[in-house]
């Protein structure tokens, strides 16, 4: 398959960009959000899970017939699936950048805390 732009690696790389900024303190959420990014996240994650093994047949070569056309899209849909930019190639990409989506909002929501303390630190009854 070609490229469009979005394929090999981009959804990894947008994630580990997630993962890097919350550690190194430029990416904070509060509460609510954090919690509704974490849960939308593990609904997604809960998807993929209860899916992956029935699309796992989109690998196989369907059974088109035996013409000349259907042998020579059988393989050619088969890629579609499988190979390294294929529906199934991403679809398990997403799903461990996943992972690192929610890794990303937790520390995330840390470091919100940590500046929302340090703030509070700084402000004194009077």
């Amino acid at each position: 398959m070609l490229d469009a732009g979005g394929g090999g690696g981009g959804v990894a790389k947008m994630m580990g960009g997630i993962v890097a900024a919350a550690n190194d303190g430029s990416f904070a959420v509060n509460e609510t959000g954090g919690t509704a990014l974490l849960q939308a996240i593990r609904e997604m994650a809960k998807w993929v899970d209860e899916n992956l093994a029935d699309l796992a047949t989109l690998a196989q070569q369907p059974a088109l017939g035996t013409s000349n056309g259907a042998s020579t899209m059988k393989p050619y849909v088969q890629s579609v699936a499988v190979d390294k930019q294929g529906f199934l190639t991403m679809l398990r990409e997403f799903r461990t950048s996943l992972t690192a989506a929610e890794q990303g909002v937790t520390g995330a929501m840390k470091n919100y805390r940590e500046i929302d303390t340090g703030n509070a630190a700084n402000y004194r009854p009077v």
